[in-house]
């Protein structure tokens, strides 16, 4: 993929539906009794394998280009698979599924291509271990495939007991795992970690009906809960924009001189938006119109004009609101005067790549001076970006941010294996391009 700077960016854009959102409509959509209807779902490769894999196991789903229509059959509806559930590249998927199938009455085989079965699973093996979950690594190396419930008697269902886990990590994967779990369990499950990770998970569950309450703790650590159910009841969901997504156009808007862009509903949940804390720590010039809470997410449009940017320190807290938007933050500070530091985001090394490595190595390549640390970076920037030659690792962040770099820098750009960012964001470059002059 060549990409050429542009002069300018102008005009608006609606960004795809948000990822974590549109995984957990089809989950919880599948768990209910009813039928779901959802509209502005990402059709990305992770939603679609969270597509596949709950039609497998005998739900019905409709997808049109309009809306998708889940026809779920309640918590213990769900059938076992004639074959191994294949999650892809998605380890969204992996991690909250593993949570589900831990309460049903027969076995499954979770897997997924060679990047997600290297992806690490023990985090959720742990506290679903300790609910009862009969779950093992098939290679012995807390990676997937996942044998789920294989030593469980046909047709028994998994008695899975009440927990309080206190997670290591704020990682809302991890969180979800366990609260779908205890759908299924004898009592009140908790889940504490360090802070609040992004919480859709909570806020979806009590629309489809369940029971989930969040607690947020004086030293500013974090505890939901949630009590199994009866029954969950199918809903209408509007998918909002995804700010991850959005992130690039945020970022291309600021970059390239002259530019004003407006991007349409996007998600804005405290619990995600932490680029746009950023962003104005920089002194980004971004101004929030039609602000709404559809389907208890707010929104907003964005209208985002070229700004000046300075160097900030991005660290604690507000890191699991914005940890897949680092890569982008970090293209960011190459063009902005001063330095950047971004700490406390070791969880960057357990993405689809080794983030802190992947987005070192390609602002080297650009010659951008940065400094990798333990658990994040340093950047220094104002000088001057040229083109270069980008390998993505097959990883859409990492495609998807130097994409954007590349408009901002001197020189051309090639960006290995570019079309990745269907994974995500499927119409990614042609809609950047209809908006470059």
């Amino acid at each position: 993929m060549q990409i050429q700077p542009v002069k300018q960016l102008r005009g608006e854009v609606s960004v795809p539906g948000d990822k974590s959102i549109s995984h957990r409509s089809i989950m919880f959509g599948a768990l209910a009794k009813g039928t779901t209807e959802i509209t502005h779902f990402l059709h990305g490769a992770d939603c679609l394998s969270t597509i596949g894999c709950f039609r497998a196991m005998g739900i019905n789903i409709e997808d049109t280009p309009d809306r998708i229509l889940v026809h779920g059959k309640g918590l213990h509806g769900l059938s076992e698979p004639s074959s191994f559930l294949d999650v892809g590249n998605s380890g969204t998927t992996t991690r909250l599924i593993s949570g589900i199938l831990s309460g049903q009455p027969f076995a499954t085989t979770l897997s997924g291509d060679a990047s997600l079965n290297s992806r690490p699973m023990k985090r959720i093996m742990e506290p679903l271990g300790m609910m009862g979950a009969d779950i093992l690594s098939q290679n012995g190396n807390g990676c997937a495939p996942l044998l789920i419930n294989s030593l469980l008697p046909a047709g028994q269902n998994p008695s899975l007991h009440a927990i309080h886990y206190h997670s290591k990590v704020a990682s809302a994967q991890v969180k979800s795992s366990v609260l779908l779990a205890g759908l299924y369990a004898d009592g009140l499950t908790l889940v504490t970690e360090p802070v609040l990770s992004r919480n859709h998970t909570e806020l979806m569950l009590n629309g489809f009906g369940a029971n989930v309450q969040t607690e947020i703790h004086s030293d500013g650590s974090a505890t939901a809960s949630i009590l199994p159910c009866e029954e969950l009841y199918g809903q209408k969901i509007l998918v909002p924009g995804d700010i991850s997504s959005a992130a690039y156009f945020i970022a291309a808007a600021l970059l390239v001189p002259g530019s004003e862009l407006l991007i349409k509903n996007v998600g804005t949940n405290p619990t995600r938006a932490g680029i746009l804390e950023v962003c104005r720590a920089m002194g980004a010039d971004i101004t929030y119109l039609n602000e709404n809470c559809d389907s208890g997410e707010p929104t907003a449009d964005l209208l985002v004009r070229t700004s000046t940017l300075h160097g900030t320190t991005v660290e604690g807290a507000i890191i699991p609101t914005l940890i897949d938007e680092i890569p982008m933050i970090a293209v960011m500070a190459a063009f902005a005067e001063g330095t950047t530091i971004i700490r406390d985001a070791a969880e960057l090394k357990v993405k689809e790549t080794d983030r802190i490595k992947t987005t070192t190595e390609g602002l080297l390549a650009m010659g951008v001076d940065v400094t990798p640390t333990d658990d994040g970076m340093i950047i220094r920037g104002g000088n001057p970006v040229h083109g270069g030659q980008i390998n993505s690792y097959l990883d859409h962040r990492i495609a998807m941010a130097f994409s954007i770099a590349a408009l901002a820098a001197e020189g051309n750009t090639e960006i290995q294996d570019g079309q990745c960012v269907d994974v995500s964001y499927p119409s990614f470059f042609t809609e950047l391009h209809s908006l470059s002059l």
